[in-house]
């Protein structure tokens, strides 16, 4: 009876070892576009007092926001010279308008690039 538990627990182990195995995303490409210095990535910035408002008025207007998801409001905000870059995945088309909408009204007349990027869902 033990041998058939403990070969049960083996295989089971076995199995999901597998399934996380399948699922995990491949963000080489992703990874590797954001190390080559072409898109904005959290370094980038800017330490100007003007900038840090921008980026903290339109991170509070959507974490306030309760129609978003968490991965919506989990975005990156990098304001540097006046331009807000919005960068990372949403799960819907419309999470994506919604944030550059809560951006351009938050960043008082701020250049929005809106790089959001709808996550596929499996």
């Amino acid at each position: 009876m033990k041998r058939i538990t403990l070969s049960l627990i083996c295989i089971s182990i076995l199995a999901l070892a597998a399934v996380a195995q399948e699922t995990k995303p491949d963000n080489s490409a992703k990874n590797e576009r954001d190390r080559s210095g072409e898109t904005k990535t959290s370094g980038d910035q800017s330490n100007s007092p003007q900038d840090i408002k921008i980026t903290a008025a339109i991170r509070r207007a959507i974490v306030k926001d309760d129609s978003l998801t968490m991965t919506a409001k989990n975005v990156k905000i990098i304001t540097a010279g006046g331009t807000v870059t919005l960068r990372g995945p949403v799960k819907s088309a419309a999470e994506k308008t919604k944030i550059e909408q809560l951006a351009t009204s938050a960043a008082s007349g701020a250049k929005i690039d809106n790089q959001l990027e709808i996550k596929e869902s499996h």
